[in-house]
């Protein structure tokens, strides 16, 4: 037992109170970098906020101001009656809905079919769907713009909205699928047992378990349909069924009223078009990082 005690190592005296003044050196550091990389991301957002707050000349002052000599809170209502801000804002809700309902019904359908039905060439046509993902929307412009032009449907949302109800996305349906794989089969068959149909089993027994793969399918389409700029351009040409993104362009594109362009209220709308995302993006990041999370442990 000596022999075995020599031969073990001695601690030096104060090693343990070294070890935890390093750790909290470097959390210290940790925290130190987040706070910094936070300022600078953030700072964008910031500079924009107060930008709409200030007077048209406080927008061109060098050095820039960081914050307004006079909050000018009537900016946004200068801004609403100079165009129709409100009807924009209306009508990218409106599109921004439809395809985040569309999307989530179907690919949740789409990807229960690959997930839990076998059939015919259904790893072929899987591998299919995914292969959409590398051609970039670029490719199918034209053909989409000349279907929906002999269909009756530029200058209405039907493009934007009609084609999130046939399957949603290659991206959407992968995610939902490897969620649902994650899903134990012995649920359906007791659910079949009792007498329960496909349709049933999908809407009573799956679904309510796929809520996380759910919200993120839906906050990421929401994403992407609030801030859609291509599609708008494309197939809407009335100033009444302008989007928010849209809008924002045909603003800049005006001439200005003066020597100065009317930056002050051009930010203003742009807090108006980032509020959403960004209560969206806090109010929902727990759901988002966990069906993100759950729906790729298993391939």
């Amino acid at each position: 037992m000596a022999e075995v005690a020599a031969v073990q190592p001695r601690r030096m005296p104060g090693a343990g109170k070294s070890w935890g003044t390093q750790r909290r050196v470097s959390r210290g550091l940790t925290y130190l970098a987040i706070f910094i990389l936070v300022l600078i991301f953030a700072f964008p957002l910031y500079f924009m906020a107060i930008t709409s707050l200030m007077t048209q000349f406080e927008t061109y002052i060098w050095p820039p101001l960081l914050y307004p000599k006079s909050w000018q809170w009537k900016n946004y209502i200068e801004m609403s009656s100079k165009v129709p801000l409100w009807l924009w804002f209306w009508n990218t809700t409106r599109i921004t809905f439809l395809t985040v309902l569309g999307t989530t019904l179907s690919c949740t359908v789409v990807a229960y079919g690959f997930a839990r039905f076998r059939f015919p060439l259904r790893n072929l046509l899987f591998l299919l769907t995914l292969g959409t993902m590398m051609f970039p929307a670029q490719i199918t412009l034209i053909p989409q713009f000349i279907l929906f032009h002999r269909l009756g449907w530029i200058n209405t949302f039907k493009p934007l909205t009609v084609p999130s109800f046939f399957g949603g996305g290659a991206f959407f349906i992968f995610l939902m699928r490897q969620f649902i794989m994650q899903i134990p089969r012995d649920l359906d068959e007791a659910a079949l047992i009792d007498g329960a149909s496909y349709p049933r089993l999908l809407t009573s027994i799956l679904m309510p378990l796929m809520k996380p793969a759910i919200g993120t399918v839906a906050i990421i389409s929401f994403m992407g349909a609030w801030n859609d700029f291509m599609g708008p351009l494309i197939y809407l040409q009335s100033n009444k069924f302008f989007t928010l993104a849209v809008g924002l362009r045909y603003w800049d594109t005006q001439p200005a009223l003066g020597e100065l362009s009317l930056t002050h209220l051009m930010m203003a709308m742009c807090v108006i078009v980032a509020t959403p995302c960004i209560i969206l993006f806090f109010s929902a990041q727990k759901i988002f990082v966990e069906g993100i999370v759950m729906s790729g442990i298993k391939g």
